[in-house]
């Protein structure tokens, strides 16, 4: 190839994802570029393939809030702590993670102000003042915005960031029923959104009272497994019921001229999700980004030499300009660097499809299309492109999906006794599913004796916690309840 350098220097991921996951997941998000560390302790920079990730669900999620009737808003990212204080089940939950802004140059402030963990004592003391009656209801805002929490020691990044990238719904509604009936309307926007374009798989269910959002009265969740064995929670959704309209004096005059507190509802999706994304499909070469949400989906790599090569880059760039108008096209040209060494630069980066073309491909009329989760190698002629392409950024991210799913359910078992699940998750990690009475003291036992606790209870399996007894005690259960490590 011309002008490339004797000597080409690249060092990719220099363990395998198998043998040791957590410093696996450490190169890959910094040597991938996809985000890197920065000078303040848990958070990251997100580089361009991150970022352009992030936008491609923030997007899709955005659109699908607002075919519901969800209108977007902002809020200040400061909150009085007077206003954090009003709810008390609610503040004593985020108390130890909260970082407060106290100092404005040399002045001390005169009331501390928290740094955003979450948004509901800011929105709803201005919601007190916006609902009046019937009429204003329902009202169903989200924001797009970052949050801050600090109670943790030893930060992941993305899977457990102190600072990070979400959505927060927050809404209003005059009845219980209608505030219910939201839930599954979001539940299903995230399900699709992890499956349609992280092409991850997950468990929805139910989370228990201990483990709930703090001032929820019920609390509900995508759970997602490591290749590690642990769990993660990804989106989430909770009923408050009137707890923070109580707090907050969030009332509305019904159509009965009675005046009635409201009932709500909040949800989120966030960053951590590209941290799921990234440990479920990235493998020993690097990323595997799904297609929806690669900034770039196709890399075009010219092989030639000094003989062939502006007729090779000549076809290089009609395929591009080609390509351009459907899909997101990067034709690397690059004399610096051989073709082998840019295979393995861009498999690194997890760009979804490479093409190759050189003279062999001129002559013929085709090129060499690369997967880059198979590896598989595909010849596609010109006249047919742009539906080959196509074609097979569906089939990547439907093959991604299908091994998250595949990975999950092998990895979810199910225990009758005590015994088996302690045995299940010392040999073989994952989830358990087991029969839960109810009784947090059995939750906690297991979790004492295990170090495992119960993510969620799942929808497809309620129901059946009836037909059986409780894994710890032995009482009748109520519910079937999957017990794993968290992260």
């Amino acid at each position: 190839m011309a002008g490339k350098p004797k000597k080409e220097k690249q060092e990719g991921i220099t363990v395998k994802k198998l043998e040791n996951f957590s410093e696996w997941y450490t190169q890959i998000i910094t040597k991938t570029e996809f985000v890197d560390y920065t000078m303040v302790s848990g958070g990251l920079a997100f580089r361009p393939d991150g970022y352009y990730a992030w936008e491609a669900v923030q997007r899709a999620t955005d659109a699908l809030f607002k075919d519901t009737g969800i209108i977007n808003v902002y809020f200040p990212m400061l909150i009085p702590e007077k206003l954090l204080n009003k709810e008390k089940e609610h503040v004593e939950g985020f108390n130890p993670e909260v970082a407060w802004v106290t100092h404005t140059g040399d002045s001390k402030l005169d009331e501390r102000l928290a740094v955003r963990p979450t948004s509901e004592t800011i929105m709803y003391d201005s919601y007190s003042k916006w609902v009046r009656s019937w009429r204003d209801l329902p009202m169903r805002f989200n924001q797009w915005n970052s949050v801050i929490r600090w109670e943790f020691k030893h930060p992941t990044p993305l899977l457990r960031s102190r600072e990070f990238l979400w959505n927060e719904g927050h809404t209003v509604f005059a009845t219980r029923e209608d505030a219910e009936a939201e839930r599954d309307v979001i539940l299903r926007i995230y399900e699709l959104i992890t499956r349609d374009y992280l092409a991850i798989a997950g468990v929805t269910g139910k989370k228990t009272d201990k483990e709930k959002f703090a001032g929820a009265e019920a609390s509900y969740s995508i759970e997602h497994l490591l290749p590690d064995g642990l769990v993660v929670q990804g989106p989430a959704f909770h009923f408050d019921g009137q707890r923070f309209a109580k707090a907050f004096d969030i009332t509305f005059i019904d159509k009965d001229e009675e005046r009635k507190y409201v009932y709500q509802n909040t949800f989120a999706i966030s960053t951590r999700n590209l941290g799921v994304m990234i440990a479920t499909h990235g493998d020993d070469k690097g990323l595997v980004i799904p297609p929806r949400i690669a900034r770039i989906q196709i890399v075009i790599i010219p092989i030639y030499n000094n003989e062939n090569r502006n007729s090779v880059m000549a076809e290089a760039e009609k395929i591009r300009a080609k390509l351009n108008s459907k899909f997101r096209v990067f034709l690397d040209d690059n004399d610096a660097y051989s073709p082998g060494w840019k295979f393995n630069e861009w498999e690194l980066k997890g760009v979804p499809l490479r093409i190759e073309i050189g003279e062999k491909e001129l002559k013929s009329g085709e090129v060499v299309a690369v997967r880059r989760d198979t590896g598989d190698k595909t010849r596609i002629k010109l006249d047919r492109l742009e539906a080959g392409m196509g074609e097979l950024l569906n089939e990547i991210h439907n093959n991604l999906y299908a091994s998250a799913k595949k990975h999950l359910e092998a990895n979810t078992h199910h225990a009758a006794t005590f015994d088996e699940l302690k045995r299940i998750l010392k040999e073989r990690g994952g989830i358990v599913q087991a029969h839960w009475c109810g009784n947090v003291q059995c939750e906690d036992k297991v979790k004492e004796l295990t170090g495992a606790k119960i993510s969620n209870m799942p929808f497809d399996k309620q129901g059946h916690g009836s037909d059986g007894k409780c894994v710890y005690c032995g009482n009748a259960s109520k519910y079937v309840a999957n017990f794993a490590k968290s992260y």
